[in-house]
């Protein structure tokens, strides 16, 4: 792709995802109009463009309750979609992604026995489903990288089928402690279902260092994720440290994953389906499909979860479930499509 398109491109997403943050936020149970919307942002930001007539209680709906939740959304879908893209790029697999790797199985086992202990002994510490979430992923991950590693190395379908029996082994794990939950199964659900309800300020700065670091790191390996397409032998042909970039990526990918996961639950298909319609666009050059599947990625969760919040309304649907109906039909036209190119 060539320089000029390559600005064209991240010029169109970037514009479609500011456009995105504004209407998401002006749209709710109380209609706000965009323009209002945007001069409160604007307002709040710099101090300017003040207006005495826009009432304190639409300032609160935007600045407290709606904008945090879609910022949010826009981090959340980044995150998931760069790992997804980290992922498939390392281990040269289109189905990998956090969910199939495990990682996210570890944070819904961390984040149930939060909900489970919370519920139990009354808790107040709002913080610790997150912080539950990151270190139980943290900790999947760890354990999966160990139980693949061979000598020195980690091959491929090791650590594929290690994340495949780590993620079974915990969804029983979660199956049991929501029997042991009883009538308080309700908050698990929820959780497991992923959404963005009733999140705030702080979410987004728990989840911001990790998609900003994880972000630079992942865009300077960028090249050696091409390197890796042809082969890990190939890799080592032409100076790339296999290893070392397989530890540093999945450590990184790992990371910005359970910072996700920790704050919005289980959001399936965003890391699967995300890093498949942009390569469609792009190609397979991790230089430009890195940047565009976290702004693809950010736009579609977005929107995903305006859906989940009006499409019922007063009632909400998580947001896991409007990514799952959504990705689940892509993910069978994708196989139709990879089977007839193997027919032919």
């Amino acid at each position: 792709m060539k320089r000029n398109q390559k600005f064209l491109l991240y010029t169109i997403l970037l514009a479609v995802l500011v456009v995105s943050v504004i209407m998401a936020t002006a749209i709710g149970a109380v209609a706000i109009p965009p323009q209002e919307t945007f001069q409160i942002i604007i307002s709040r930001l710099t101090g300017l463009w003040q207006n005495s007539e826009i009432p304190s209680t639409t300032k609160a709906i935007i600045w407290n309750l709606r904008l945090p939740r879609v910022l949010l959304g826009v981090l959340v879908g980044a995150s998931l979609a760069l790992a997804g893209v980290s992922f498939q790029g390392l281990l040269r697999n289109p189905l990998a992604d956090p969910f199939t790797i495990g990682v996210s199985s570890g944070a819904a086992v961390g984040a149930t026995i939060a909900i489970l202990v919370q519920q139990t002994y009354h808790t107040g510490f709002t913080q610790m489903i997150p912080f539950s979430a990151f270190a139980g992923a943290l900790i999947a991950m760890f354990f999966i990288y160990n139980l693949a590693r061979i000598g020195g190395q980690v091959p491929v379908v090791t650590l594929l089928l290690a994340g495949v029996v780590v993620s079974s082994f915990l969804s029983a794990v979660i199956s049991l402690l929501m029997v042991f939950a009883g009538e308080d199964m309700q908050g698990i659900f929820f959780w497991l279902s992923g959404g963005l309800l009733m999140r705030s300020w702080s979410e987004i700065l728990f989840v911001l260092p990790y998609l900003l670091i994880g972000s630079v790191i992942l865009f300077t390996y960028a090249r050696d994720l091409n390197v890796l397409l042809m082969g890990e032998e190939a890799a080592l042909t032409l100076g790339v440290n296999v290893e070392r970039t397989k530890k540093v990526l999945l450590v990184t990918a790992s990371m910005i994953t359970a910072a996700a996961v920790s704050v919005s639950g289980m959001i399936g298909f965003v890391g699967l389906i995300i890093p498949h319609a942009v390569r469609m666009i792009t190609g397979p050059d991790h230089r430009v499909l890195l940047p565009a599947s976290a702004l693809v990625g950010a736009s579609f969760l977005v929107w995903a979860d305006v859906v989940a919040r009006t499409v019922m309304i007063p009632k909400e649907i998580p947001v896991g479930i409007i990514t799952a109906f959504v990705g689940a039909p892509f993910f069978i036209y994708l196989l139709r499509k990879k089977k007839s190119e193997i027919r032919l």
